[in-house]
């Protein structure tokens, strides 16, 4: 059924601010582009010249230093050479490169925004809306104004995926911080603890294991992203996972998303927060 009552203006006014923002920011997407471009380059030499299982080895070396488990080696141990046996590994580490730099960025914005929202209420109430907007606001919408800006590649993909998983880390930092018990604060300014020192010394320490949920929450979410991703250009497991639905071969659908529920097991065990 048609209503007479004017159109309120909601795509166009999308369009023209992305239109602008090409226009006169042109240059500095560019550099972005061009810059992230060669970090994802550098970063796939570093895990793709040396032999495989060299590097499978490394990871499984960081397995037993971030949780001290054999059992965990050598799940790692086991996923990997999973991956290897099924001819996944140059897709793998293009997905893993992807999840690496969404991780560093989201979790270099996401942190210092949570503390700040923490410390100032107003602040966290403006941002809710604009995190509901970013996490229920369908992903592929992300990628519209990212393949105008930067093209289709890997920097489009990681860039609608640090738009999506952003709000993870930034609530859960939040969380961490805002929940620091008020007598642990008082104890640290009646000794004399300048701010700074709280932090540093008291609520980050007590907000680590929230934080660390945020940066496992982040991976999971990237892991999610990887799919669409490659609608857009971008390199890794989800090129066999679209090429499967292309082409309606339930094989390869079956055994590509199968490997990315092996990463996906793999790094959430390897980064899991241990329990004291």
């Amino acid at each position: 059924m048609d209503f007479d009552i004017p159109k309120i203006p909601v795509g166009p006014t999308a369009k023209s601010v992305v239109d602008w923002l090409k226009t006169h920011l042109g240059g500095l997407f560019d550099a972005i582009s061009d810059g992230l471009s060669w970090l994802i380059s550098a970063t796939l030499d570093l895990l793709q010249y040396p032999h495989p299982l060299v590097v499978v080895a490394i990871l499984v070396a960081l397995s037993w230093w971030f949780q001290r488990s054999w059992k965990i080696c050598l799940l790692v141990l086991v996923g990997f050479l999973f991956i290897l046996n099924q001819n996944y590994w140059k897709a793998t580490t293009e997905s893993l490169v992807l999840l690496l730099y969404a991780c560093i960025f989201c979790m270099a914005i996401g942190v210092p925004v949570g503390i700040a929202a923490a410390h100032r209420p107003r602040l966290y109430a403006a941002l809710s809306p604009v995190l509901d907007l970013m996490q229920t606001l369908p992903t592929f919408v992300y990628l519209i104004p990212a393949v105008v800006f930067f093209g289709l590649g890997m920097v489009p993909g990681l860039l609608a995926t640090v738009v999506f998983v952003l709000p993870a880390p930034i609530r859960l930092t939040y969380l961490g911080v805002s929940s620091t018990p008020t007598a642990l604060t008082e104890a640290a300014t009646a000794f004399g603890a300048t701010p700074r020192q709280k932090l540093l010394k008291v609520e980050l320490p007590w907000a680590l294991p929230q934080i660390m949920v945020g940066l496992n929450q982040t991976i999971m979410l990237s892991l999610s992203m990887v799919v669409i991703a490659a609608m857009v250009g971008a390199n890794g497991l989800g090129i066999p996972v679209v090429r499967a639905l292309q082409q309606g071969n339930t094989a390869l659908g079956f055994e590509s998303g199968f490997i990315i529920v092996v990463v996906a097991v793999v790094l959430d065990r390897m980064l899991r927060v241990r329990q004291k």
